[in-house]
């Protein structure tokens, strides 16, 4: 576990990772004696993202290591005197130096659980000081990868259960972190692997490539293998030279397809066997350099039949242009025929991936039924959120010194909840957020609440109560140890699945709806009545 957090460690924020406000609050409450005061923080969205009902938390991995590792280093603290007034009392930074996470305590949703509008991510608890502190670094360690792993799960959802998805938007992405992000909580979301190196590294997202155009192009078809010759698979038998197989076997396929020997692109093929030669057991083809149907196709079929000769079974083709559905279709028809012809039945089923700026309408239509497709590749869609670029993520104060505090303002929605809360999962109704010293609703019980937005309490009676806030960390130590990525990527799974059909609607689904205790509710009708006079 230490080896994987100092190698996860590279990638975590720094102290300095937020906005210089934070540090000027920081100066203010220490003048006013007040950086020891006990405050809690809650962060939470107020809108379900990309016009859903559901969102999924992520971040949570990130944010304990970051407060696990938190320490202003004299570099942080020069830089900080630089910004803040001359004449600030030398005797804060030596505060700051001494800063640490031993005094924060963090309550927060499981990586991969459904989230509501409302329902706190995180609950961080401490020296007023450091959490405000903690606000900005927070948000941007839970809002991004909360985004990308809903907008991951929509993706999946559309997909279905057997299409395989790889995210291979880092080039795409906003800057190294942002790639590695979006990597990380794909994968989370639903996606099965990723191109991105870093992340396999670091937080063993499985990771998938093969090969580009460019490789194919850099071979005019002039090139001569330094080594040609190819060992069976099984180890034993004499090596042969490959690329002298594929021309026999380009001979037979030409004459299949009706196409003449000519029309497959030389350079082409002769890049085909350079890859099958480093990789025999993962041969795949990229089809639509030049010409799927004239080039590409018969140019895989001679490379991957040699190889069959010598008991290998190539990996897949990959489709990165034109009609990808329609494609799909007819590359598969020829490599039905193809099996049949040469008796191979392995090539009837060689997996086909397709990639090409596939969004979620486009996604739609590769996992229709009949669909060929076996693999798509998603990049700008995923790690860029189109529909939705902030999942709009907010840090609010709700105590100070053991009293709630409440935030008005002249917007309803921006009205925040007091006090130190917990909050339920009701099955066969809805989540309900209650005060942290409230009694927890029982199982079959009737429980009056009100569901936010409306003007009137309800009666429900839970067949199910489950909790939902679960303590990480107690005064800077872990309680618990955190679930694998992988463990939550199953988690998320299951939480999605238990979510009703029309809450899992992509667009216009029910709405999820979150209650408060009528204790809860009083507490803001009293202090709203307060505030306004």
């Amino acid at each position: 576990m230490a080896e994987e957090q100092d190698a996860e460690g590279r990638a975590a924020a720094r102290p300095l990772l937020t906005d210089l406000y934070q540090a000027t609050m920081a100066l203010a409450y220490w003048r006013a004696g007040r950086a020891h005061d006990a405050a809690e923080f809650e962060l939470f969205f107020r809108r379900c993202p990309f016009g859903g009902a559901f969102a999924l938390a992520a971040g949570l991995r990130d944010c304990v290591r970051f407060l696990r590792a938190f320490r202003l280093r004299d570099a942080d603290v020069r830089f900080l005197a630089s910004v803040l007034p001359p004449d600030t009392d030398p005797a804060f930074f030596e505060h700051l130096r001494a800063l640490d996470g031993s005094g924060v305590t963090v309550r927060a949703l499981p990586e991969g659980s459904l989230a509501f509008p409302g329902v706190p991510l995180l609950q961080v608890s401490g020296p007023l000081l450091l959490v405000q502190l903690l606000e900005t670094p927070l948000l941007c360690l839970v809002s991004y990868a909360s985004l990308i792993a809903t907008n991951a799960a929509r993706l999946r959802l559309i997909a279905g259960p057997q299409k395989r998805l790889l995210e291979m938007g880092l080039r795409r992405a906003q800057g190294p972190d942002g790639g590695l992000t979006a990597s990380t909580y794909s994968y989370l979301g639903g996606f099965d692997g990723s191109s991105n190196m870093l992340a396999g590294q670091l937080r063993g997202v499985p990771v998938a490539g093969t090969l580009a155009h460019s490789f194919i192009t850099s071979f005019s078809g002039t090139e001569v293998p330094p080594d040609p010759m190819l060992a069976p698979a099984a180890g034993q038998g004499p090596r042969v030279d490959l690329a002298a197989c594929v021309e026999t076997w380009l001979e037979r396929v030409c004459g299949h397809l009706g196409l003449g020997v000519q029309q497959p692109h030389r350079g082409e093929r002769v890049a085909f066997v350079a890859y099958a030669l480093a990789f025999p057991r993962a041969f795949q083809g990229l089809l639509d350099t030049y010409s799927v149907r004239r080039s590409g196709l018969p140019n895989f079929l001679a490379v991957a039949l040699a190889l069959h000769e010598l008991g290998y079974q190539a990996a897949g083709v990959r489709l990165d242009s034109g009609d990808l559905l329609q494609q799909a279709r007819e590359v598969r028809g020829v490599f039905r025929t193809a099996a049949a012809q040469f008796q191979v039945p392995w090539l009837e089923s060689v997996p086909i991936a397709v990639s090409n700026n596939i969004d979620e309408e486009e996604l739609a239509r590769l996992a229709q039924k009949g669909s060929e497709v076996d693999v798509i590749g998603i990049g700008t869609s995923v790690v860029t959120c189109p529909r939705q670029p902030s999942l709009g993520c907010v840090y609010k104060l709700v105590s100070v010194g053991g009293q709630p505090r409440m935030k008005l303002t002249e917007e309803p929605e921006k009205q925040t909840l007091p006090g130190s809360k917990a909050a339920f999962r009701l099955l066969g109704s809805d989540d309900v957020l209650q005060l942290a010293e409230e009694p927890p609703p029982q199982a079959g019980q009737e429980l009056r609440v009100w569901p936010r937005g409306a003007q009137e309490s309800c009666t429900v009676r839970p067949a199910h109560v489950e909790p939902l806030l679960r303590l990480w960390v107690q005064q800077g130590q872990l309680c618990e140890p955190l679930p694998s990525l992988a463990e939550s990527r199953a988690f998320a799974q299951q939480s999605l699945s238990r979510l009703s059909p029309a809450h899992r609607l992509l667009e216009q689904p029910a709405l999820y709806q979150v209650a408060l205790s009528e204790k809860l509710r009083a507490l803001v009708d009293r202090l709203s009545a307060r505030g306004a006079l």
